[in-house]
């Protein structure tokens, strides 16, 4: 109803519009909501109900969890053929050094291939965390404040944790999700983010390790480079001389190639996989820590704006994160045990 009023020949204009009534999917309460409110809480069980929300298909559900498990087997074939191709173009060569050696490089061998696939098995094939079913949807059922800061999610029709992610490739809701990571076909929540996080580290001591030992071997398997000797007093000097020499050097190897078996060739290609592997999962694993360290996950990161900091950023994190009992903490220095506050 529209009401207009004139004063001194001035018109204004007061529009009255009625609140409509609607259903909680919380608690089932009827209440009364203003007509433009995209959101509204409810007063007795506090959950949130979103207005606007609407519903989108899924329809390639299928074939992203076909892509995902097709994925993570072709990475399970690629590890399996590293450990393989280190077996059998290292092992030898350090046998032939030193039994000894031999013997100390098959159990270090052993130990991180088995840690390796062990923790990517669990954060591969292992819930990333799926969230507790609660009572809902009745007054009676459900009591006061049960359901504070609860969602609905549309696609899984049920209520949704405030810490909790719906992921279209898993097609559920994950509790305090990460981000959905292809490296492992899965999602990483609250349920495999140690176990990821673990697997980051064996994976990156194993590629290390694989990277120093190409290299050790190579040493004893490689043929002597030829190469010419350098002249520094004709007109080459500074990044000239240290371009030529590092041409000279370059098609020195290649040259020295050409008399390498099958070995060595082997040697060259575990080095040069297993050093860009350990440098990508580098960043993604310091990415992880400082995301810990702020007490945060990947998505509540991009979500956060900027200046609105609820949590606290503290090394305590890491601790807790990991499981360590509390009584660790008399044993770190006092720069790790004390509280830190950062401010910007």
């Amino acid at each position: 109803m529209d009401f207009a009023t004139a004063t001194q020949g001035e018109h204004y204009v007061t529009a009255l519009i009625e609140d409509h009534e609607t259903t909680c999917w919380g608690c089932g309460l009827r209440l009364l909501v203003p007509p433009y409110a995209p959101a509204f809480k409810c007063f007795w069980c506090g959950a949130i109900t979103n207005q606007n929300a609407v519903k989108i298909e899924n329809k390639n559900f299928k074939w992203r969890r076909l892509r995902d498990r097709c994925f993570v087997g072709v990475l399970v074939v690629f590890m399996l053929i590293v450990i393989g191709g280190g077996v059998w173009a290292i092992c030898p060569i350090v046998f032939s050094i030193s039994y000894f050696c031999g013997s100390i490089h098959s159990s270090i061998a052993v130990v991180l291939s088995i840690s390796t696939l062990s923790t990517f098995g669990l954060a591969a094939f292992r819930s990333a965390g799926t969230p507790p079913d609660i009572l809902w949807g009745s007054y009676p059922a459900v009591k006061k404040g049960e359901l504070e800061n609860f969602t609905f999610c549309q696609y899984c029709s049920k209520p949704k944790l405030p810490r909790a992610h719906h992921c279209r490739s898993c097609g559920m809701c994950i509790l305090d999700m990460d981000h959905h990571c292809p490296i492992i076909g899965n999602c990483v929540g609250a349920a495999n983010h140690r176990s990821f996080i673990i697997f980051l580290i064996s994976a990156i001591i194993s590629t290390i390790y694989v990277s120093i030992m190409s290299v050790y071997a190579a040493f004893y398997f490689w043929p002597p480079l030829s190469h010419k000797p350098i002249h520094f007093f004709n007109g080459a000097v500074g990044q000239k001389l240290l371009l030529r020499t590092l041409k000279d050097v370059l098609f020195a190897f290649l040259e020295s190639t050409l008399f390498v078996p099958a070995r060595g060739l082997v040697l060259v290609y575990l080095f040069i996989a297993s050093v860009s592997i350990q440098i990508s999962l580098s960043v993604l694993l310091w990415q992880q820590f400082c995301f810990i360290y702020e007490g945060k996950t990947y998505l509540s990161h991009i979500s956060t704006s900027e200046g609105d900091e609820t949590t606290e950023k503290d090394c305590q994190n890491l601790i807790q994160f990991f499981g360590c009992p509390s009584t660790t903490t008399r044993f770190l220095p006092i720069y790790f045990s004390s509280r830190k506050k950062h401010k910007k």
